[in-house]
């Protein structure tokens, strides 16, 4: 067992805590953006000694993984920064992880030239330390973080990293990889083309091509959900071809949407009607992805209660001692009652205007 680890092992189970820090421009707000998305809850320019207060409430809330966003620059917060770092690991009860993001002078002075956003150091005046320019807000501003980055757990230098390449090594530490975050949720949905494409489907697998079950005596009125429906379509050789070239492509890409800190994944799979072939096939790749990738995989069946065949009018024609089903009838379109008075006048000066106006192709003699 390595380090790293033994000591994934050993914090089994402990709430998570990440320190973020670093110069101005380095990318502590991108920084904090990417723990938020892997499940942190993030709290940005939280002063230093309000930090422990701060995370046993969230705790208290439920919330075992929690970063913050800290700003030592000012001086009455400099000496504190030891005892707060202590306090927050608690004698080893929470797992501390200090982030520490630094940048090349000519670098961050080239950031904040692009931003035309003054230096925070800049605001303090024209004091001893205070700083007009931006590389002297930036030399003093790295002397009073020392005493912090030389407590830091992690130091990355965003120099020549852009804001994805830092998404990255974050999702590689504290992201699923690492063993501590929740993995990608994936979800397969079956649906029906004639209803519309699932808007927030990531991959769509069309399988029309398959024979339909609609079409077989005894199985029009059923859904992949049943068993003969099921063994019908799963039994077709074409059937196990595409399971088996589907979940090789999956295998190979959801493990690289999790790396690149890929929340969601849902995969849609479509038939005409959403009710017999992608509801079996969304089925069988939902078990075979699940049992290959140990990942859990939720399913969902958008169309299964549409399309079950729409009643003929002259079935449906309610009598005249019916008015009740005739009610129910005229709300779901299939029937509607006799025309009203004003209806039916309406209608009489509609027709009227129309026959007053020249017909098309008409000339003038």
């Amino acid at each position: 067992m390595s380090a790293r680890d033994a000591d994934r092992a050993a914090a089994g189970g402990r709430p998570t805590v990440v320190v973020v820090s670093g110069l101005s421009g380095a990318g502590k707000s991108q920084a904090l953006h990417a723990l938020e998305d892997l499940g942190f809850f993030c709290v940005d320019n939280l002063p230093t000694l309000l930090a422990p207060q701060a995370v046993a409430l969230c705790e208290q809330g439920g919330m075992t993984r929690v970063a913050l966003g800290i700003d030592v620059r000012v001086r009455a917060f400099l000496g504190e920064v030891g005892n707060v770092l202590q306090l927050l690991e608690a004698g080893g009860h929470r797992e501390l992880h200090v982030l520490f993001l630094d940048a090349s002078d000519e670098t961050l002075l080239h950031r904040f030239s692009e931003t035309r956003r003054p230096h925070p150091m800049s605001r303090q005046g024209t004091g001893a330390e205070g700083a007009l320019a931006v590389l002297d807000g930036v030399r003093v501003e790295r002397e009073r973080l020392a005493p912090l980055r030389a407590r830091a757990t992690h130091v990355v230098d965003t120099t020549n990293t852009s804001v994805h390449d830092l998404r990255r090594v974050l999702i590689a530490q504290f992201g699923p990889a690492s063993g501590d975050a929740p993995r990608m949720v994936t979800r397969i949905v079956s649906f029906g083309f004639k209803y519309g494409t699932p808007v927030d489907a990531d991959v769509v697998l069309d399988v029309r091509f398959l024979d339909n079950p609609y079409f077989v005596p005894g199985l029009k009125t059923l859904t992949g959900l049943d068993e003969p429906v099921a063994r019908y379509v799963l039994a077709a050789p074409e059937t196990q071809e595409f399971l088996r070239r589907t979940r090789e492509l999956l295998e190979y890409v959801m493990p690289k949407y999790e790396r690149e800190g890929k929340s969601y994944l849902t995969i849609a799979i479509g038939c005409t009607g959403g009710r017999h072939r992608s509801v079996a096939i969304a089925e069988a790749l939902a078990r075979d992805l699940s049992a290959s990738t140990s990942a859990s995989v939720a399913i969902v069946h958008r169309d299964t209660d549409r399309g079950q065949g729409s009643p003929h009018l002259a079935d449906l024609a309610p009598g005249p001692s019916d008015p009740e089903r005739l009610s129910v009838l005229e709300l779901q379109g299939v029937a509607s009652g006799p025309p009203s008075a004003a209806q039916a006048e309406r209608a009489a000066t509609e027709s009227a205007e129309k026959s007053l106006l020249p017909r098309a192709g008409g000339g003038r003699s």
